[in-house]
C-alpha cells in the first residue's frame, strides 16, 4: 500500500457540515471522503485537459468534406445491417 501523509485542511462551517452529512449517508470516514473527492477532481481535471485539446485540434485541422462523406456512407452501411 502506498504510504500516507497526513494534510490539514480548512473548511468554512457550512461546508464541512454538508461534508459529514454526505460522508456518513456513505459510510466512509473523513478520509475516504476526501480521497475519494480529489481523485474524481483530479481525473475530471485530466479529462477536461483531453477534451480542450480535442477541440483545439479540431479546431485547426477539422475534417474535409470528403471525410465528412466517407464517415456518412459508413455510418449508413453499418446502420443498414441492423435488425431495426
Amino acid at each position: 500500500m502506498e504510504k500516507s501523509a497526513k494534510v490539514a485542511v480548512s473548511l468554512p462551517q457550512s461546508i464541512l457540515k454538508a461534508v459529514e452529512k454526505e460522508r456518513k449517508n456513505r459510510g466512509e470516514n473523513r478520509s475516504e471522503f476526501f480521497r475519494r473527492a480529489v481523485l474524481n477532481l483530479l481525473k475530471d481535471e485530466r479529462r477536461s485537459k483531453k477534451i480542450e485539446s480535442y477541440i483545439q485540434g479540431y479546431s485547426t485541422q477539422p475534417e474535409s468534406t470528403q471525410e465528412v462523406i466517407s464517415g456518412h456512407r459508413i455510418g449508413v452501411d453499418a446502420l443498414a445491417g441492423e435488425p431495426w
